[in-house]
């Protein structure tokens, strides 16, 4: 009996000893500019296997329409809603101008430095400021946050990638992005890497719904596939685990696929792809957003989300257990009218309903949550009186098991 439980006991360590060795890596890719009905029409043979390991879901950009989250469909503007989680009233990036981030929302890159600083992050992009100003190398606001590897700002070499008047130039620029994040992974491998990659939405804007922005498409899935090849290359080598997720950060206008910008459902329609099989069931049941892809990143690696921050953040993660969606919160004479989805009715456990009249996250300090109420999590509805807690302003946050979800309620004067 000692023989066998000490077998068991021995087991037991080996077991833990092969997962804490488990090396897990994240490249997550932004081409350009593709609305979903057309990322599902043209051929893309790499992407299509990508998704046959995994899975294809119809995703959004834009917010909330109508509400106080409501995003611009602009490039720059749903990088950053990807980068830090969060919709543009929190992140403050408007356009592509990109002229006053609020840094006191952190990017996946930043959290991740902080939690494994000896971890290596890599930004393969045409555009600059997707490092310099978005993930904020350097700065002061993001604690001095410096890339292990990049490669971009290509579109301002004239020399190796002269400006052709058919915007050519943009495509040879991509192979370029892609042969450096490529060679990257091939070789070094970082644990998180941002590929960008821009021809796709040059060709919407100069010719909208046609050939030439199938044509696009179909390079842009020939580049993703080399990637894909790299990454199996390390897995196969290294015993690495691999995460992939492509994405795009806007759709194209309905009349002509040239402009976006706006609130339209195919400027806000957009689309997720990855290797990653064991996909939870919210997807199954509630369109994605790209906010849901820092979260997913995040428990896929093992990131620590500070307390405050996890209360900012507006995804939920596609992958691993999660308890609750589809939160509204309403403000009736004094009270706040509060529910939600129960994501597994069989769940048996406790939402806490956490309600602060400040946002003093937004400029880096700490909001006076207070507990206002625990329930059962399939009572998916509760009314919180705030009458003791007069406020032009709420935070609400539900803490549920597994996830949280938060609302703001942003009184009218006649409400108050």
């Amino acid at each position: 009996m000692k023989k066998i439980s000490l077998l068991i006991c021995c087991l037991g360590m080996l077991a833990n000893i092969v997962f804490a060795q488990t090396v897990r890596k994240c490249v997550f890719v932004i081409a350009d500019g593709i609305p979903a009905d057309v990322i599902e029409s043209v051929r893309t043979p790499h992407l299509d296997s990508i998704s046959s390991a995994g899975r294809y879901m119809r995703a959004h950009v834009g917010g909330d329409k109508g509400t106080y989250t409501e995003t611009p469909t602009i490039s720059a503007v749903g990088y950053n809603s990807l980068l830090t989680g969060t919709w543009v009233n929190k992140h403050n990036v408007w356009g592509n101008d990109i002229k006053a981030p609020d840094y006191h929302y952190p990017t996946i890159f930043r959290l991740l430095k902080d939690g494994y600083p000896q971890k290596k992050i890599a930004v393969f992009s045409s555009w600059q400021d997707n490092r310099t100003k978005l993930v904020g190398e350097g700065l002061p606001e993001t604690g001095n946050i410096r890339l292990d590897q990049s490669a971009d700002g290509f579109e301002l070499d004239t020399v190796n990638f002269s400006h052709d008047k058919k915007g050519e130039y943009m495509h040879r620029i991509d192979e370029h992005v892609i042969d450096e994040a490529v060679e990257s992974i091939t070789q070094t491998a970082p644990d998180l890497t941002w590929v960008y990659l821009e021809y796709t939405d040059d060709m919407g804007h100069r010719y909208g719904d046609s050939p030439q922005l199938d044509s696009a498409v179909q390079m842009t899935d020939q580049q993703i596939g080399r990637l894909w090849d790299a990454i199996q290359y390390r897995q196969r080598k290294f015993k690495e685990q691999w995460l992939i997720i492509i994405t795009t950060d806007h759709g194209r206008s309905e009349s002509n696929g040239r402009g976006h910008g706006a609130q339209s459902p195919r400027q806000r329609g957009t689309w997720m792809i990855t290797n990653e099989h064991n996909i939870n069931t919210y997807p199954d049941y509630y369109q994605p957003g790209i906010v849901d892809i820092f979260p997913t990143i995040a428990r896929y690696m093992n990131i620590r989300i500070p307390l405050a921050m996890n209360r900012e953040l507006d995804g939920v993660p596609l992958i691993g257990a999660v308890s609750l969606a589809d939160m509204n919160v309403n403000y009736i004479q004094g009270k706040l009218d509060i529910s939600w989805t129960a994501l597994d009715p069989k769940e048996n456990s406790n939402v806490k309903v956490w309600v602060s009249g400040t946002n003093n996250a937004k400029t880096g300090g700490t909001d006076d949550y207070q507990l206002m109420a625990e329930v059962p999590l399939n009572r998916k509805h509760i009314d919180v009186s705030v009458k003791n807690k007069p406020s032009s302003f709420y935070k609400v946050v539900l803490e549920g098991r597994d996830n949280s979800l938060n609302k703001w309620v942003i009184l009218p004067a006649q409400a108050q």
